[in-house]
């Protein structure tokens, strides 16, 4: 794609940058790279293994340097964990040529997703799910806003989130 080299998309978990990222990288022709996947196969143990055995700060560690790969490629989608973007700078200093995108849902949307198949993510564990990324989204809603990009995938399809990053893609060339 003329004048983009990678899409960033950030938000909360369960906000579909998994889901969205697969199919952006399909249309675009691109890679598409999963960080909390890179996270696991390079540490040979699951998001929620690393959590608990290693904790929160030795999975970011694990992730920003996995984010830090990922970004010196081209021509990849990247989906980093909904707390990568909290490093100080990390949105506003991405290479030239890299197109941030925040997906924004509810907090009621992000746990009801991210809970789908009985799974409950290392940072939702508690008696108040909701409560708890109502909280994250405060936390983090600032940083998201850095993206240049931002679209509302409550109610809307990944195929339609898709199509509209390419389209803002053509338009900003």
């Amino acid at each position: 794609m003329k004048g983009w080299d990678r899409v960033v998309l950030v938000g909360l978990m369960g906000s579909g940058k998994t889901t969205v990222g697969r199919l952006l990288a399909g249309r675009l022709g691109w890679s598409f790279v999963d960080l909390d996947e890179e996270v696991e196969a390079a540490a040979g143990a699951t998001v929620e293994e690393l959590f608990r055995t290693r904790g929160e700060q030795a999975f970011r560690g694990l992730e920003a340097r996995a984010g830090v790969d990922a970004l010196a490629g081209t021509g990849a989608v990247i989906a980093p964990g909904g707390g990568w973007s909290l490093a100080p700078g990390r949105l506003e200093a991405l290479p030239r040529g890299s197109l941030s995108v925040w997906l924004q849902v509810t907090p009621e949307t992000a746990v009801a997703r991210a809970t789908r198949g009985g799974m409950v993510r290392p940072l939702l564990a508690g008696q108040d799910r909701v409560a708890r990324a109502s909280e994250l989204l405060r936390e983090r809603e600032a940083v998201y806003r850095c993206a240049l990009l931002h679209l509302d995938a409550e109610d809307a399809t990944p195929a339609a989130l898709a199509r509209a990053i390419v389209e803002h893609m053509e338009e900003h060339a």
